[in-house]
């Protein structure tokens, strides 16, 4: 007998409220925008980076989606004048991580 049944046993003229709060793990409500995010290789100081760019809402879901880049390669990276900047050359699955969201993506250069 789990909680459920234990609880209908004691309340037997309760009824349960819909749940209302069901989310998507993976939508963490960025706002999505019809351009495309540029997606830009350079090396600095002789170290690769990858750049993305064109990102039309706020700052706030940036940052969000900067994060989780940075968490599922596993790499540092920073948030700077309205640029992802990810250490190391990761365009290709930044690129599919970003598709699977829902975004556009540009390759830029290269």
């Amino acid at each position: 007998m789990d909680l459920q049944d234990q609880l209908k046993n004691l309340f037997p003229d309760h009824e349960p409220e819909p749940d209302q709060h069901e989310e998507d793990p993976n939508d963490l409500g960025i706002w999505m925008q019809e351009d495309p995010l540029l997606c830009k290789y350079e090396k600095r100081k002789g170290k690769p980076i990858t750049i993305i760019e064109g990102y039309t809402g706020a700052d706030s879901d940036f940052k969000i989606l900067s994060k989780e880049l940075k968490k599922m390669l596993g790499v540092g990276g920073s948030f700077k004048k309205e640029q992802i900047i990810i250490q190391g050359d990761y365009r290709d699955k930044i690129m599919t991580f970003l598709k699977d969201k829902g975004f556009k993506v540009k390759r830029v250069g290269g």
